[in-house]
């Protein structure tokens, strides 16, 4: 199936501790069903030290299910994904305005 979500869209967070935050997918993990957004979803890592940098307490963004996102059109309103051919090929559209993604 093809993916609804994809690297670089921008979505909105639609359950969770960050709800109705924005941010940009920088990974997408298809197998687990999640995507890393951008700001989203931080946690506290601990590192130590090494020569490539300094160690200490690094935030990082954790992987958030797919179905806790949503793509925002360009009202910047959340919308669900859509799929029909045009000029035989497939693309994604936004269900609230109909237009090509």
């Amino acid at each position: 199936m093809a993916a609804k979500l994809r690297k670089g869209d921008r979505v909105i967070v639609l359950a969770g501790k960050d709800k109705g935050k924005k941010g940009e997918i920088t990974q997408v993990l298809p197998k687990e069903n999640k995507a890393v957004v951008e700001g989203i979803n931080i946690a506290i890592r601990h590192t130590r030290q090494s020569a490539q940098g300094q160690g200490g307490r690094v935030p990082k963004a954790m992987p958030i299910d797919l179905s806790n996102l949503a793509l925002i059109d360009s009202n910047g309103k959340a919308t669900r994904v859509g799929f029909r051919f045009e000029d035989g090929r497939k693309v994604r559209y936004a269900k609230t305005t109909g237009e090509a993604i």
